[in-house]
């Protein structure tokens, strides 16, 4: 029985923790989003959404090594196979840093080509060149932090990993009122904010190593290219999901501009907004379990597997249906939060919007939960359909279909049942996978 308590407790630590930093990052985004909105004006959040798919490709790219190396990592402490783990580490690092330099090298000679291939026109083409040339050029330090949080996450110190990504976020807060409205420096002061952020968390990361806690660390080797690919196999699912996410609000903006206009635009903008606050939740516990679902697995103790994966699976659907209750309930103060200009068009869209879309809290919980259950457990395959069928396959000709069948309300019902199919597809991967371990 202590035993069961003793891995509750841990349980409790490495999920709250990990919620709390993705809530952190949610909150920054939101807030980035409105200061360039309140300090900037409409073409500076132009500029700035025109940017972030290059942004999600670069940063996609670092969490793909970072967690799939992390992940990997678990798995060879679990086995006590800790001296590999200085092998990854070491790859790993020099993978990133491979990777992070030619992005640096595409902002400092192609940026004018990128700026173009976005679609920006004359009125916002120096703002978004401005954006896109600062975020490669600071690229080793988005992706070389995405690397250092997930491997120090999965050696066990979760609480340097969450203030590392607290404080980055805080900083980025902050200076971003600061750049943009005291010192008046418009986009630029926005997104240099934005890139100063992961120097900010790296440097903190690095306490693991002055202290001596890690149980990896640089060696001289020559770099294991294959190491580095299998262990970024585990976290494909994380690039998946980095770059989808803008491909399908463009694809929703499209749909949605075509059978309400601008206004519905805005209200899908306030759906979107919830939504990345309610994704964080879920990414926090998944990330937060995945660790002990790594170890355990190395470790050979199914059982425990299954019962952390059981617990975050219990918390997911628990948060879920309070999450959904709160949002139903709160719809029309939460439209009008977002409603400065009092729309009432705005007003009836986005609580239409919110009260459908979130039917799919459970399904997107126990999606995310489970794409990185088959990650942690070192099942690549699995782990890529559910991100896939997510973020590409089912959801886009999903929302061309149903946006024909019932125009607006159908676009709305595009995500749950969306959500709906790739779980039922996951509880039968899932299913399979235990049916074949029992054999």
């Amino acid at each position: 029985m202590a035993g069961k308590e003793n891995t509750l407790q841990e349980f409790g630590k490495y999920v709250s923790q990990s919620v709390l930093s993705q809530l952190g990052v949610s909150c920054y985004i939101l807030a980035d989003t409105y200061f360039i909105s309140k300090g900037v004006g409409a073409d500076g959040l132009t500029a700035l959404n025109l940017a972030i798919p290059v942004f999600s490709v670069m940063n996609g790219c670092g969490f793909m090594l970072g967690i799939g190396s992390g992940t990997k990592y678990g798995i060879m402490k679990g086995t006590g196979n800790e001296k590999r783990g200085d092998v990854l580490f070491t790859s790993s690092l020099c993978v990133v840093t491979v990777l992070a330099v030619i992005f640096m090298l595409i902002g400092l000679l192609a940026a004018d080509p990128i700026t173009a291939l976005v679609g920006a026109n004359a009125e916002v083409y120096d703002m978004t060149r401005t954006y896109l040339q600062v975020i490669l050029l600071f690229s080793p330090m988005f992706m070389i932090n995405n690397l250092l949080g997930a491997m120090i996450r999965n050696d066990g110190n979760t609480s340097l990993a969450m203030t590392a990504m607290l404080s980055g976020c805080l900083f980025n807060i902050v200076f971003d009122y600061i750049f943009v409205f005291p010192i008046g420096m418009g986009l630029f002061g926005a997104v240099l904010a934005t890139a100063v952020a992961p120097i900010i968390s790296i440097l903190i990361l690095l306490q693991h190593f002055v202290k001596k806690k890690n149980q990896f660390r640089l060696i001289r080797v020559r770099p294991d290219v294959r190491l580095v690919a299998s262990a970024a196999g585990l976290g494909v699912p994380s690039l998946v999901t980095e770059v989808s996410s803008g491909l399908v609000i463009a694809v929703f903006n499209l749909l949605i501009l075509g059978l309400a206009g601008n206004v519905g635009v805005a209200a899908y903008g306030v759906v979107a907004n919830i939504s990345i606050v309610v994704i964080a939740i879920y990414n926090g516990i998944a990330q937060g379990v995945q660790p002990l679902l790594s170890r355990e697995y190395g470790r050979s103790q199914e059982k425990n597997v299954h019962r952390f994966l059981g617990w975050a699976m219990m918390l997911t659907v628990i948060l879920a249906m309070l999450i959904y209750v709160g949002i139903y309930w709160n719809a029309d103060v939460i439209a009008m939060i977002f409603n400065s200009g009092r729309d009432m068009d705005l007003q009836r869209i986005a609580v239409e919007g919110l009260k459908i879309y979130f039917t799919a809290c459970p399904f997107v919980g126990a999606n995310i939960l489970l794409a990185i259950y088959f990650a942690a457990t070192d099942q690549a395959a699995p782990a890529q359909m559910i991100s896939l069928l997510r973020g590409l396959i089912v959801i886009i000709p999903l929302a061309f279909i149903m946006a024909n069948v019932a125009g607006l309300t159908g676009v709305w019902m595009t995500f749950p049942l969306t959500e709906l199919v790739v779980c039922v597809v996951a509880c039968g991967l899932y299913k399979k996978m235990k049916r074949t371990y029992l054999k």
